[in-house]
């Protein structure tokens, strides 16, 4: 831990890591999790899901004690080594460095492919290393900055899913849902489909790299991350069923764009909420981007501080104290 008065300034609530946690995750519930529907059908996803969410939530209940108990940037670096050593600590550090390292770019360029697709004069690479400069700033001006964007961009992509949720629910289909047969790739089928299920959770364990900028940790980290999967576990079964439902699920396994396809089913593709729907999406990409953007820093910060990476990757900016 970096000496009193040199490390990262302690100023998040629980509604800033609510914002962490939604956001970092919320891109999965627009598209990704619906290439599962073709191993498994609607059932066999919905099984799928149903499992990893169990896995998610009890994983996070012992993350949350873990993050209250240990309130450190390196997250699963910090909780192994308290307990494991150095040796196996390294193991978490390169496993974590890894996922956050390669979903940046990632979802950067899927970003850059959106607005391209919609502004074909603007490639999508230019798209993407814009996204990194624009969200690289505004993570170097503090946490502060950082989590209040994140929180505006979470709660609007929120806001969204549920004005979805409004509007195709009313139009759900037993007969979508329980397809002939219950599960067209049987049991392997479900098992292929689970890898699809955690798109709705995928990146979940990055709110710890902000534990160490909570204020009070014990009564702040519990409230964030729990309301924070509760809100993810609503938003992934709502968005299963509530595509699904309106839409043949062969129809959903093939699309790029499930939501805005089963919204165009029960309004019209011409719809004003139709486009609002194509046009807002890009938040949950945002929101996610600049989320594990912030997550990769404090890793980075982290483990340059404990000498596993160059010392000058542990340097603070001194007016923002940001990594």
């Amino acid at each position: 831990m970096t000496p009193e008065g040199g490390g990262l300034r302690r100023t998040l609530g629980p509604l800033h890591l609510w914002a962490l946690a939604v956001g970092l995750v919320i891109s999965g519930d627009y598209f990704g999790w619906n290439l599962g529907v073709a191993h498994a059908g609607p059932l066999g996803m919905a099984l799928a899901t149903l499992g990893v969410t169990a896995l998610y939530v009890c994983f996070l209940f012992g993350y949350t004690e873990l993050a209250a108990a240990i309130p450190d940037a390196g997250g699963p670096f910090a909780f192994v080594g308290r307990a494991f050593g150095p040796r196996v600590a390294r193991l978490a550090a390169a496993a974590t460095l890894m996922e956050f390292a390669f979903a940046p770019p990632a979802i950067a360029r899927a970003i850059g492919s959106y607005v391209h697709f919609r502004v074909p004069s603007l490639p999508v690479d230019a798209v993407a290393v814009g996204a990194f400069v624009l969200f690289g700033a505004i993570n170097a001006r503090g946490v502060t900055v950082a989590l209040a964007f994140e929180l505006v961009v979470t709660a609007l992509a929120t806001f969204e899913l549920a004005l979805y949720f409004a509007l195709t629910g009313p139009h759900v289909s037993m007969g979508n849902l329980l397809t002939t047969p219950l599960l067209p790739g049987g049991w392997r089928g479900v098992w292929a489909a689970v890898p699809f299920a955690i798109w709705f959770y995928l990146g979940l364990e990055g709110v710890a790299m902000s534990a160490e900028e909570v204020v009070d940790p014990p009564r702040a980290i519990p409230r964030g991350f729990l309301a924070g999967i509760a809100t993810l576990v609503v938003l992934a079964l709502a968005t299963l069923v509530c595509t699904t439902g309106v839409l043949p699920w062969q129809t959903v396994a093939a699309d790029d764009s499930p939501l805005p396809r089963a919204l165009a089913r029960v309004l019209s593709p011409g719809h004003p909420m139709t486009h609002l729907m194509i046009y807002l999406g890009l938040l949950g990409l945002v929101a996610s981007f600049h989320g594990i953007l912030l997550g990769c820093s404090r890793q980075v910060f982290a483990l340059a501080r404990a000498g596993l990476l160059p010392t000058r990757y542990a340097a603070l900016l001194p007016r923002y104290r940001s990594p």
